[in-house]
């Protein structure tokens, strides 16, 4: 095997070693989207987990249900698009902007 295909293979399993300990680090990492003015926060995690969410009291107790139901769903997407964000970001910091198949580069 010549250098550089050993050189290859070693950056290959630096980068697989880097992307396993991202993909770990993922669940421990999340982000904050709210809608209606805050009436409804969802916390989702790097890997795309709704782990939290929060409703204000008032919202519950208003009696619409349509309008909560709403809230929820674009409070929860937005958190989604921001955790994307976080990971596509991190993704580009370990892989230094090299598009690999099948990791979402």
């Amino acid at each position: 095997m010549s250098n550089s295909m050993a050189d290859i293979l070693k950056q290959a399993q630096t980068l697989q070693s880097k992307l396993t300990e991202l993909q770990a680090e993922a669940e421990h990492k999340t982000v904050e989207a709210s809608a209606g003015g805050g009436m409804v926060t969802a916390v989702v995690n790097g890997k795309l987990q709704l782990v939290k969410i929060h409703i204000e009291p008032q919202v519950a107790e208003g009696g619409d249900r349509e309008m909560l139901e709403d809230l929820v769903v674009a409070a929860v997407n937005e958190a989604i698009r921001k955790a994307q964000q976080m990971m596509a970001e991190a993704m580009t910091r370990v892989t230094g902007g090299l598009k690999i198949p099948g990791l979402g580069g």
